[in-house]
């Protein structure tokens, strides 16, 4: 009998060793995840995001992530401001004005940059073959987003002032209709809709970017008082981006299969505009002379009633970040 028994403790024990240990990362998984709404883009600035929910790296920190996708940066911090969302994919325009209001928010991180992402695509057959041709055209962009500062930014270089041109509003997805339609003759844009009009008019589109004169930061926002409530659940969320991060870099291919089939686009256009970004978790001080700059134009444009500077210090959370990466944070002092 005990030869019996104690075989079956071996056979118990045998089996115990069979199975692989919980792994560190999962272990936040195993309790109950805590529910967060963040509001992203289909835009290829959101691509940690997407790479992140498909891994599984959000679950596998503790965290049940509900997606509230928009179609542009703008409309996905309006979600916070208005308490729909927790987090926000956004870039640093819509951040400027949104504190230049008053609003309590902070950056805790910035997930993707580009120089070359924001251009003016113009139509041929509207007369215009050189940047110094926009003079007088009807020009589309969106107000309060990089649209609208890359607009003017383009336009000083250009020896320009707005009042030289034909300035019509639109909404990001207003822009290609308006071009095919003759509505405007050329419009201020970024990615994916940039490529996507370009391919469209063809031989009849042409696009001037410039490096020198812009860098845009697509960032991570969110409330203030939410960040500080719920710092386990900030410090989750960037090392879940963090390991999209590291799985962008080292399987790139896998990675645009991701967001090919999130956004529902064809995957050239996504290999056509992937090396115009850094996918990269960190804050510097490209962010914040980003937001200085922009605050400015603002001012001087009298697009806010404000006059004075805020310190963009006090609207970007560091401590979550650099915990987990300090090499990522490279703020001046901080």
């Amino acid at each position: 009998m005990w030869r019996k028994l104690l075989a079956i403790c071996c056979a118990v024990a045998l089996t115990a060793c069979d199975r692989a240990p919980t792994p560190a990362a999962d272990s936040a998984g195993s309790e109950v995840r805590q529910k967060i709404t963040v509001a992203f883009t289909m835009q290829p600035q959101s691509t940690l995001f997407h790479i992140a929910l498909n891994k599984g790296y959000f679950s596998n920190q503790g965290l049940d992530v509900q997606p509230l996708i928009h179609s542009f940066g703008k409309a996905a911090l309006q979600s916070v401001l208005e308490g729909k969302a927790d987090f926000a994919t956004v870039a640093e325009t819509p951040i400027m004005f949104s504190v230049l209001k008053g609003d309590r928010i902070f950056v805790i991180a910035n997930i993707g940059s580009s120089s070359v992402n924001v251009a003016i695509l113009a139509r041929t057959d509207a007369g215009i073959a050189r940047a110094t041709d926009v003079k007088g055209k009807r020009i589309g962009f969106t107000p309060g987003t990089t649209s609208d500062f890359f607009l003017d930014s383009f336009l000083t270089a250009q020896g320009f002032t707005r009042s030289e041109i034909a300035p019509v509003p639109l909404k990001p997805d207003e822009m290609q209709d308006a071009l095919r339609t003759r509505k405007v003759d050329a419009v201020a844009t970024w990615n994916y809709s940039l490529t996507q009009i370009k391919r469209q008019l063809g031989a009849q589109a042409v696009v001037f970017y410039d490096r020198q004169i812009y860098t845009e930061t697509f960032n991570i926002a969110a409330m203030q008082d939410f960040v500080r409530r719920n710092p386990q659940a900030v410090t989750r969320l960037l090392r879940a981006l963090v390991q999209a991060e590291d799985f962008a870099a080292r399987h790139p291919e896998e990675a645009q299969d991701i967001v090919t089939a999130a956004v529902k686009v064809d995957k050239a256009l996504v290999k056509e505009v992937w090396d115009v970004f850094n996918y990269q978790v960190r804050l510097d001080q490209n962010l914040f002379i980003a937001l200085e700059d922009e605050t400015r134009w603002a001012m001087k444009n009298r697009l806010t009633d404000k006059t004075v500077m805020p310190n963009y210090l006090d609207f970007i959370h560091v401590e979550s970040l650099k915990a987990i990466r300090p090499e990522a944070v490279k703020l001046l002092n901080h």
